[in-house]
């Protein structure tokens, strides 16, 4: 049997959130006035791991990383752009607290939606809990092919895997101002900073790609996408 699906080690799925087009009009009404626009800035923690979770969280504008720590270690599970939610593997009433820490990449403007109702949205509403379904289930599926790319692919293709993830899926253009730290980019791709600054090199010196500074431009999309899909 061949492959089914290119897994990618991209942070984020392609799936689009539409839950709130399936609430009423009075439901709407409520959600809106139980939720609140934070705006954070750049470098503010916007969740914390271990802390109660008192909101569901929906990405306004920005970028946001979600990552886990023990105190020593810190793994970046993930980058949320905007149209993107935290919190709700928070939503079960057994797992009340964060399970990650999110941190603003940049100025970014986060709507804060009182869990309670939300939950209540859940049970009322089974359109809106199925949009919820799948948008968790999407995820899921998402840090499987991550996880296996991470464990799988060899050094170039993991790298390439998250740029073009940050072209294709976050910033949506092949030119962008990089946010991301050489130490985050290690992060997200299982490697060190060392060897992510070497690769990096190697792709600017082969015309994969130009980097100057924070500013990032892929020059040869479908050359950085085999060498993502020959790992």
């Amino acid at each position: 049997m061949g492959i089914i699906e290119q897994f990618t080690g991209c942070t984020i799925s392609p799936h689009k959130c539409r839950c709130f087009e399936k609430l009423s009009d009075e439901e709407q009404k409520i959600l809106a006035e139980k939720s609140v626009i934070v705006k954070y800035k750049k470098g503010e923690i916007i969740c914390k791991q271990g802390s109660f979770a008192s909101h569901v969280m929906y990405m306004e504008n920005g970028l946001a990383k979600v990552f886990i720590d023990n105190g020593f270690d810190t793994l970046v599970l993930k980058i949320i752009p905007d149209g993107n939610m935290l919190g709700l593997s928070s939503l079960s009433d057994e797992n009340d607290k964060f399970q990650y820490s999110a941190m603003a990449y940049i100025d970014s403007e986060i709507k804060l939606m009182d869990i309670i109702y939300f939950k209540q949205l859940l049970s009322q509403n089974s359109a809106f809990a199925k949009e919820i379904i799948d948008i968790m289930s999407n995820n899921s599926v998402q840090i499987n092919g991550r996880f296996f790319c991470l464990t799988h692919k060899q050094s170039y293709g993991r790298l390439a895997d998250i740029l073009i993830c940050l072209s294709d899926r976050i910033f949506k253009t092949n030119e962008f101002v990089l946010p991301l730290s050489r130490k985050d980019l290690a992060g997200l791709s299982g490697m060190s900073s060392e060897t992510v600054i070497r690769m990096l090199k190697k792709f600017h010196d082969d015309g994969i790609i130009k980097l100057e500074g924070k500013n990032f431009k892929i020059l040869d999309h479908s050359r950085l996408k085999r060498i993502s899909e020959k790992g």
